[in-house]
């Protein structure tokens, strides 16, 4: 039977996924004792165990760590958990990867800046609106003749996406806004109300009203965060000046010639930084894209757009006739902006998707410094291209301008007349 050690923050959803799945296994779980967020993570006793420093963490008794809250409550569950054959295993691991890119990400962008964690955005909420509509339509549909997500058991499936959901519900799916998803409510009740949940989680409350937007809430945690901030550097500086003078007193460390190899090899740059910036302000344009509607952002862009500096392509997929599921195949867009980390300083890309299931195209308009393709210029950014056809478009052509308004705004069809489905934002 499974057991060790949870390092978890209280009320963390991600955390309730094992602590849920270890009720059902009866898995032998402990929650780490003072563990402070912010502060218990950034220890260097914690980071040589979990270098990422982040939570939830596990440790087995015997040693061995995890990280991912999917992956740990899948260690800590038991096999109906898990699936009883391998078709079954498959569809927990579509739910769990469904959960996390379709409902995660819109579930954060609405609720976040309501509890005040995070900056307020009124167009970045409401395509996160937009989000949560698509995802529990498609929850929806799905549990019509169905008890649960998959067989005729709760599996990982169910506690993941139900604790992924759990916010939405707790704090801005009132009576009105969930009304049009009875069979999703149905499940999600089913769910949060066994007693393996309720050990958990405690008797769940539905939300009677949206949450109302505070801005003095993220003014309160701003404030917080920087005087916390503040009082441990205040706290740490005789202990960094006292290492600073141990340091200056104590020889140099003697590398070894594989040390030294690595200490003279020049650090990885951006590529951008080597080109011209000219006149196109990357960042304002997209924070008039974020704040600002179509109707204002794309005649914006239009108008501050340098085309010596800058190029506009687009990138169309392969290989559409294997896309299947809408959800999975706007997985394929995100994994790719996730693996894009380090080009977004100075790149933008609106990616959609066109038409449904077992009938869909993914294409998208891509800006960014230089008039090369941007992807051969790093070998960290060509897991995906290859994936695509990339055509450089000429930005003084109306088609061009057609194209950048079809898809900065998501209307329209693809070249063979599927309607817009939804799309994702590279910024």
């Amino acid at each position: 039977m499974a057991s060790g050690t949870l390092y978890t923050y209280p009320e963390n959803f991600r955390a309730y996924k094992a602590l849920i799945a270890a009720q059902y296994s009866g898995a032998q779980v402990k929650i780490a004792d003072n563990f402070v967020f912010g502060e218990t993570n950034k220890t260097e006793e914690f980071l040589k165990k979990f270098p990422l420093g982040k939570v939830p963490a596990f440790e087995t008794k015997d040693g061995n760590r995890l990280t991912e809250s999917n992956a740990i409550a899948y260690y800590v569950a038991n096999e109906q958990l898990r699936g009883k054959n391998e078709v079954e295993k498959a569809e927990i691991l579509q739910w769990l990867g469904f959960a996390d890119s379709e409902i995660l990400p819109a579930s954060c962008a609405w609720v976040f800046p309501l509890l005040g964690i995070m900056p307020y955005n009124k167009q970045t909420i409401e395509h996160a609106k937009e989000d949560v509509t698509k995802a529990l339509s498609t929850l929806n549909i799905h549990l019509l003749s169905k008890t649960y997500l998959v067989g005729d058991r709760i599996t990982l499936a169910d506690i993941s996406v139900a604790m992924t959901l759990l916010q939405l519900y707790q704090y801005v799916l009132e009576p009105k806004l969930r009304q049009p998803y009875v069979n999703v409510n149905r499940w999600f009740q089913t769910i949060v109300n066994q007693p393996q949940a309720i050990a958990v989680i405690g008797n769940f409350k539905l939300a009677d009203k949206t949450l109302e937007y505070d801005p003095k809430k993220f003014q309160a945690q701003s404030g917080k965060s920087k005087k916390e901030r503040e009082h441990k550097e205040k706290k740490e500086q005789p202990k960094k000046e006292k290492e600073s003078k141990k340091k200056e007193a104590e020889p140099a460390e003697e590398l070894d010639a594989a040390d030294e190899a690595l200490a003279e090899e020049p650090k990885s740059s951006n590529p951008f930084d080597n080109m011209p910036k000219g006149t196109f302000n990357m960042d304002d344009f997209k924070r008039s894209y974020s704040n600002e509607d179509e109707a204002v952002s794309i005649p914006y862009f239009w108008e501050k757009f340098d085309p010596e500096n800058y190029s506009i392509w687009i990138g169309e997929y392969k290989y559409n006739n294997e896309l299947t599921k809408t959800f999975m195949s706007c997985n394929l867009i995100g994994g790719m902006f996730q693996r894009l980390e380090k080009m977004r300083k100075q790149a933008f890309a609106s990616c959609c998707l066109f038409g449904t299931d077992n009938d869909s195209s993914i294409s998208g308009i891509w800006v960014w410094r230089g008039q090369d393709l941007a992807f051969t210029l790093s070998p960290d950014w060509q897991i995906d291209y290859e994936s695509y056809k990339w055509t450089k478009l000429e930005p003084s052509s109306e088609k061009t301008k057609e194209l950048v308004n079809q898809y900065f705004s998501w209307t329209g069809t693809d070249k063979d007349g599927r309607k817009f489905n939804q799309g994702k934002i590279f910024k």
